[in-house]
């Protein structure tokens, strides 16, 4: 049996791939901050941990609860958008936004990503088209596209140091997903979203290390 860990599994994109996991017989591990959260994931036959991705000490928890663990898939879903407009963000903004988009990965993928190493394993961050610079074509949500940018840095970053343990590291685009942050208007639903990005990191491999991926497996530029 599989094992996939999906951090940031609440609800939304995070939330719809535990059930698709499960639906195919995974074995999933899986994170939200909130208790309550944490056991309704387990009620759907996951197994939770509670973390808190912008607390030092709770990731170091998670790490001490994933020792020995060896896992095939591992997803970095946990974000927020932050403030809409693209002017002076204040102090706290910024550090809500970069803590829990860039922060947590540079945290989370050196405890993780070993983890994917004996399987040969997969490791992917929810990224954002938005953080594309090559293909910038708009000013809204700054703070976000920021992050997001600097997200794609790490998982580069990571491409590096862990494809040489056979690790093969993607950023996703998820497309725009009817949830809390994509809004009722979106092009997507989360089943669809999640349908293709398990297809395409499924499909995918080592040569897609390092790359920039639309939920459909299209190349984004950097």
């Amino acid at each position: 049996m599989p094992t996939v860990l999906i951090i940031g599994a609440s609800r939304g994109i995070g939330h719809e791939m535990v059930q698709q996991y499960r639906a195919d017989g995974w074995r999933v591990i899986a994170t939200a901050r909130k208790q309550e959260d944490c056991d309704e994931l387990a009620a759907i036959g996951a197994t939770a941990h509670q973390l808190d991705v912008t607390s030092a000490d709770s990731i170091a928890a998670l790490g001490w609860r994933l020792d020995d663990e060896k896992i095939d898939s591992a997803w970095l879903v946990a974000g927020v958008y932050g403030p809409s407009h693209g002017s002076f963000p204040t102090g706290p903004e910024f550090d809500a936004v970069m803590h829990t988009n860039v922060l947590s990965a540079m945290r989370l993928i050196p405890i993780v990503a070993p983890l994917l190493a004996d399987t040969r394993g997969k490791l992917a961050v929810l990224s954002s088209r938005m953080g594309s610079i090559g293909e910038r074509s708009g000013t809204d949500g700054t703070l976000y596209r920021a992050s997001k940018a600097a997200l794609n840095s790490v998982l580069k970053d990571a491409s590096i140091t862990y494809g040489a343990q056979g690790v093969t590291c993607v950023a996703f685009h998820p497309g725009w997903v009817q949830t809390d942050m994509g809004g009722s208007g979106a092009s997507l639903t989360p089943k669809q979203s999640v349908r293709d990005l398990r297809t395409t990191l499924a499909k995918v491999g080592a040569s897609a290390n390092g790359s920039f991926l639309n939920h459909d497996g299209a190349p984004i530029a950097w």
